[in-house]
């Protein structure tokens, strides 16, 4: 069953016809039909076809016939997010040739993309992604699932939120056991400021991470799960439970989810106007982030407005702060944070027309463009108190019928 494939994709690979590969031992044309299936052929053919390609058959037989199970094998390592092992078998799985001819080379691109997207290597994902879409339609009904999957956890690193809702809501349970995706699709509605069906299903997921013992898992979506509570009666249970995240975070050696956690709680206590504990937070958060990426810049934002906000800091030393994040949101081209950082800047000097101006000009067709729920709704309240201010009532009224109705 596996010999003539496996003879073909060698011979190929050496670049030799079926007339030299079988000189000696058969005819191109019984060559031919082996390689096909299609015709019975003696052990004795098999053995000096392997022996002129310089290859075991019974160990090539056993690595294909082994694929699928490394393969399910490695899906696992990535639901739990063990990226030691996860890499390792990224970089095995890359030297196994045979993939190419097995059944399951959807299967592994599909997962080589939720690998890229784990280590923030967007475009690689997107050049595998756009290699899948031309085939879909070969897809097994599990294939066709984690493909929506993968779009999923590709919108989501792409701030392209309602799309990775839509993806992710197209999953059909029935066919794709992996109830990983549930925590994604939390993240989608949390960033559609859905917070009750967020709610609902971290929780899901977070039952899921459990019955799979993937611990620091059931911490991502207890944070998710927490971040949902807005209701402000009762500060105390919701700090506890960020104490305890952040314990478990300690417990499990874990600074990145660490990070998240304290992100997460000043942020809590920064909508709450404590910008003493907002900036204390911000600031350790970013103390366990990476000064090039993309997290270090969001707590590094929190940061200098919780400082300004509580006049933590002075103008040049928040001045100086904004700078370099302007300067890291250039390297990096991302214009997320080109915006933000610019707006700060004429924040602290104090352009407060030429910052509206930004905000309505710049920044909140960007962040209506790509779906940033919270931003979208603090520019169009900044604009509304802004145009009021200004006795500029047409503007003010367009808005307050949008923020209203919509």
């Amino acid at each position: 069953m596996f010999e003539g494939k496996i003879i073909r994709f060698y011979r190929e690979k050496y670049q030799m016809t079926q007339e030299q590969l079988g000189k000696g031992i058969c005819s191109g044309t019984h060559l031919s039909k082996i390689e096909r299936l299609q015709t019975e052929y003696a052990p004795e053919i098999i053995t000096l076809l392997s022996e002129r390609l310089g290859i075991n058959m019974d160990e090539e037989i056993l690595k294909l016939k082994n694929i699928k199970k490394r393969l399910d094998y490695w899906h696992d390592v990535i639901i739990k997010q063990l990226f030691d092992e996860m890499e390792q078998i990224y970089y095995e799985l890359k030297q196994e040739d045979l993939i190419q001819i097995s059944n399951y080379v959807n299967l592994y691109q599909l997962l080589c993309v939720r690998f890229l997207l784990m280590n923030h290597l967007t475009d690689e994902a997107c050049g595998i992604i756009n290699e899948i879409q031309e085939s879909e339609h070969k897809l097994s009904p599990y294939e066709t699932n984690l493909y929506k999957h993968v779009l999923g956890v590709y919108f989501l690193a792409k701030h392209e939120f309602y799309e990775a809702f839509q993806s992710l809501k197209a999953i059909n349970e029935e066919e794709y056991p992996n109830q990983e995706y549930y925590y994604h699709l939390a993240a989608a509605y949390h960033s559609n400021e859905l917070p009750v069906m967020a709610y609902f299903y971290a929780d899901k997921a977070r039952q899921f991470f459990k019955n799979i013992n993937s611990y620091l898992r059931v911490i991502d979506a207890e944070m998710l799960m927490l971040i949902q509570i807005k209701d402000d009666g009762d500060f105390n249970d919701t700090i506890k439970g960020f104490n305890n995240l952040i314990h478990s975070c300690d417990s499990c050696n874990s600074p990145e989810r660490k990070a998240r956690v304290l992100h997460n709680l000043a942020f809590e206590y920064f909508r709450r106007m404590n910008y003493k504990l907002a900036s204390k937070y911000y600031y350790e958060s970013m103390m366990l982030k990476d000064k090039e990426s993309s997290p270090f810049l969001l707590s590094l934002e929190g940061y200098i407005r919780s400082s300004f906000d509580g006049g933590l800091l002075t103008k040049n030393e928040l001045f100086q702060l904004v700078e370099e994040g302007l300067h890291t949101s250039k390297n990096m081209n991302d214009q997320l944070y080109i915006n933000l950082f610019t707006l700060l800047c004429y924040l602290i000097q104090n352009k407060e027309q030429e910052y509206y101006q930004y905000l309505a000009d710049n920044s909140l067709p960007m962040f209506e463009k790509y779906g940033f729920v919270y931003l979208i709704q603090r520019s169009k309240k900044e604009l509304f108190n802004y145009y009021s201010k200004m006795k500029r009532s047409c503007d003010a009224l367009k808005l307050a019928d949008i923020i209203i109705n919509h």
